[in-house]
């Protein structure tokens, strides 16, 4: 496990909580429009070490009530036991996650290790080996949307919105998938819009515009019957 930064305070990554957030080198996929490209590619040393940021944590237990894990992927490198030090200072845990580690996602949530769970669904089944890159298992990336949906531990499914992947049609394949997998409305569902901020894994993206407000809403219309709640992000 290798920390590549901690964002100290955040009002936005853990709804409804004060937290911080850690960022974990490496990730397994390679979605062009990557918005954490530097993430990706785990580098020979860490930035910041576990013990600072406990450390950290320890002295803000009385001003923070979460934390958030994220990368790149951080399933592929999470130590368990780095969370069991995080939730014996008395923190909330939140992870982002891809859902290709269905097993370890497993074992986090049966030793009690999450209390929020944000799975990126990156297109519909047809498009995610384009849109993801070769090499991955369908098959991990559903085990992980059931298993979420059947934890009990609070969640959400989000998709980010990129010019070109993702239109109506894509966005009901979605939300058609997702109900067929679970067997009922998924929870929450959170539509995110594209930003460009010039660095990416593929250089295209640096020419597609930025998802406005108007165009999510247009989407939370059409699919918000699938769900039981659709949120927008700008």
């Amino acid at each position: 496990m290798k920390i590549a930064g901690l964002q100290k305070v955040t009002l936005i990554d853990y709804p409804e909580k004060i937290a911080c957030t850690i960022f974990l080198y490496g990730c397994n996929f390679r979605c062009g429009f990557c918005h954490n490209p530097e993430l990706v590619i785990e580098p020979v040393k860490e930035i910041i070490n576990e013990k600072e940021v406990l450390s950290y944590l320890e002295k803000k237990k009385k001003y923070l009530d979460g934390v958030c894990i994220t990368g790149g992927e951080p399933l592929l490198s999470l130590d368990i036991e780095f969370l069991k030090k995080i939730k014996e200072l008395g923190f909330k845990i939140k992870i982002d996650t891809n859902g290709s580690f269905p097993d370890k996602l497993r074992e986090i949530i049966q030793a009690e290790l999450v209390d929020y769970i944000a799975m990126d669904i990156k297109s519909s089944k047809n498009k995610y080996n384009w849109v993801v890159g070769p090499g991955f298992d369908l098959e991990k990336i559903e085990e992980s949307i059931k298993l979420i949906a059947e934890s009990g531990v609070d969640y959400e499914f989000r998709t980010t919105i990129v010019e070109g992947i993702h239109d109506v049609v894509e966005a009901k394949e979605i939300a058609v998938w997702l109900n067929e997998l679970i067997g009922k409305k998924p929870r929450k569902f959170v539509l995110q819009g594209f930003r460009n901020q010039g660095k990416f894994i593929d250089v295209k993206y640096k020419l597609v515009q930025n998802i406005e407000e108007d165009f999510l809403l247009g989407l939370k219309d059409f699919i918000e019957e699938y769900f039981e709640k659709v949120e927008i992000r700008v």
